[in-house]
């Protein structure tokens, strides 16, 4: 209860409400073949308008390079444009790997004359996922810290045990590549009988995207990409992270009210990371844990800011808001669908973890995530084939792409999107100043993201006027520090109310 009651408020910051469509599936038919295509008519909801929208089963084979493949379901939806005369239809690829694609934003203005369809990415969304418990249990319970030697090993075999088991239960695995998902997105787009259809897609989305463009050139009309991943994306840079935490700290010795706070934003956090108590009052502090939520927050804006305020207070002596981050890890990390991420990423990107060179100690942060994905590949194996050479570096593309970054994005920095730019004949990157991941682009300023995207969909046009300097705001009221206090005081109150209703009960 005490956990619960902290985390809460953190959970309330990071994530807000919303609600969701309740969607059921049809089921496919027993005698499926590939490419079988099941749907009901219904409505979908968003933006508090109702659009009509089919609700679809496709059925695909689990590996396409074996001819004796199971078959395998995957759930698609389709929102109709209110207009009959339509422009050529978009395709959202979401985020990940291993999270859904069947919750994707579509661009409210684009479904006046544009279909938007989502289709499940196999490992996560339909008939076969690709659970792995033995990883959840490590990641949970680790008796030591999380990036610790002993954790790291146990998370090598836990990988070997959830293949293994996976492979055991008749999972082919090697059928859960991004070139086996474009093949779900084709065979989707023939069964609807479009021609032509446009990408929007969101980090891990962007890889499928341009690899789709590799593969099927002629099927995609425009493309738009969103905190750009191209290939070696799924691997972490400390040294960039490290800059972008430095421009963060050059921002905030600009800020006159911040800058009296705390002087220089970069020593503090150099200073807290390296002596991180074990404790604030009785609550335990996981370094490991506070590092890996530190840089996840990293992620946007909104977070980035709690962060620094949490670590300016620290290094002045109130640790409240780290040990709020190290209780709040097991929640605020996003749920994955764990051997699917593997999957996708370690037979996109094995060979660039083998040609990294990060032995050094990082000069800040880091990017702690990669010693928690991929140093376990130092102590096992993950044993799945590799996509094809072609597809696993950047290759030339004719396909009419734009790519929106963010010059503060830790996950997928702008130079990722500046690499790929040279291998897009028709591309263009815009870089927005002060954004971070997806969320920053899509939402900062949410009208003109919106207006920049449309035009570039139906005229190819990618018309930045609209998109105005939004300066870092540091300001964060109460930040995590006053949220884990008001949470030790609801707790201490509930539990002298507890104690004083047994001792009236006593007397």
């Amino acid at each position: 209860m005490k956990k619960l009651l902290i985390c809460i408020p953190i959970l309330i910051i990071l994530y807000g409400c919303g609600g969701s469509n309740n969607i059921q599936y049809p089921e496919p038919s027993s005698t499926a073949r590939d490419g079988s295509f099941y749907s009901k008519a219904g409505t979908y909801e968003f933006g508090y308008k109702e659009y009509l929208a089919d609700f679809g089963t496709i059925t695909v084979p689990e590996n396409r390079s074996n001819p004796e493949s199971r078959l395998i379901h995957l759930p698609v939806i389709r929102i109709h444009a209110w207009m009959q005369n339509l422009n050529e239809p978009l395709f959202g690829f979401t985020g990940g790997p291993g999270m859904s694609n069947m919750y994707f934003h579509p661009i409210d203005s684009l479904l006046f004359d544009h279909d938007f369809v989502m289709v499940g990415y196999r490992g996560v969304d339909g008939s076969s996922v690709l659970n792995f418990p033995e990883v959840e249990e490590v990641i949970g319970n680790s008796e030591e810290g999380l990036l610790s030697e002993r954790t790291i090993k146990e998370l090598a075999e836990a990988w070997t045990a959830g293949a293994s088991n996976l492979k055991s239960s008749g999972v082919d695995i090697n059928g859960y590549t991004i070139p086996q998902v474009v093949e779900d997105f084709e065979t989707v787009r023939e069964a609807l009988n479009y021609d032509r259809i446009n990408l929007i897609s969101e980090s891990y989305g962007t890889r499928v995207a341009y690899i789709y463009g590799i593969m099927h050139p002629e099927s995609i009309h425009r493309s738009v990409m969103i905190g750009v991943n191209p290939p070696g994306g799924f691997i972490w840079d400390p040294e960039k992270t490290d800059g972008i935490i430095k421009y963060y700290s050059n921002l905030w010795a600009k800020d006159s009210v911040m800058s009296k706070k705390c002087p220089d934003l970069t020593a503090a956090m150099k200073k807290v990371l390296k002596n991180m108590p074990d404790k604030w009052l009785f609550f335990s502090i996981d370094p490991d844990k506070v590092k890996l939520a530190t840089f996840g927050m990293l992620f946007h804006r909104n977070t980035a800011a709690l962060v620094f305020d949490s670590y300016v207070a620290a290094e002045q002596g109130d640790y409240s808001g780290l040990a709020l981050m190290s209780f709040a890890f097991g929640y605020v990390m996003p749920e994955q669908v764990w051997g699917d991420c593997f999957a996708k990423a370690v037979s996109a990107d094995l060979y660039y973890w083998e040609k990294s060179n990060f032995t050094s100690e990082p000069e800040i942060l880091g990017s702690p995530f990669n010693d928690l994905y991929w140093k376990s590949l130092e102590y096992g194996h993950f044993s799945i084939e590799m996509i094809p050479d072609s597809l696993r570096v950047p290759l030339k593309s004719d396909v009419e792409t734009l790519l929106l970054s963010g010059n503060v994005d830790v996950t997928n920095p702008p130079q990722c999107g500046a690499e790929l730019l040279s291998y897009l004949k028709n591309g263009k990157q815009i870089i927005m100043s002060e954004a971070g991941h997806v969320g920053d682009i899509r939402y900062l300023q949410l009208d003109a993201t919106k207006g920049l995207i449309a035009d570039y969909i139906n005229k190819g046009i990618a018309d930045t006027s609209k998109i105005k300097y939004v300066p870092m705001n540091f300001e964060v009221g109460w930040g995590l520090t006053g949220v884990a206090k008001a949470a030790l005081y609801t707790v201490s109150a509930v539990v002298l109310l507890l104690a004083a209703g047994v001792l009236w009960w006593a007397l």
